[in-house]
């Protein structure tokens, strides 16, 4: 029996709900991958982070950002 043909029997053992999250682990492994799907991936959630934060650390969050731009890890 293969790998694949074990996880897939695993996964068909699986309650729905843990099946589900299965599936979008492989969703995720699937887009790290892909680099320009994983950069666009890391960008979306640093920038819901940002943006979920309360105001009080606004100027903080944005002079972090700034300095992620400027220092290239991230792309505007």
């Amino acid at each position: 029996m293969t790998i694949h043909e074990q996880a897939m029997r695993k996964i068909q053992q699986l309650p729905e709900p843990l099946a589900r999250e299965v599936s979008d682990f492989i969703d995720f492994l699937l887009v790290k991958q892909d680099q320009t799907r994983w950069e666009l991936w890391t960008h979306f959630n640093e920038t819901l982070a940002l943006a979920e934060t309360d105001f009080g650390n606004y100027l903080q969050n944005l002079e972090a950002y700034e300095e992620r731009l400027a220092r290239g890890d991230i792309q505007w």
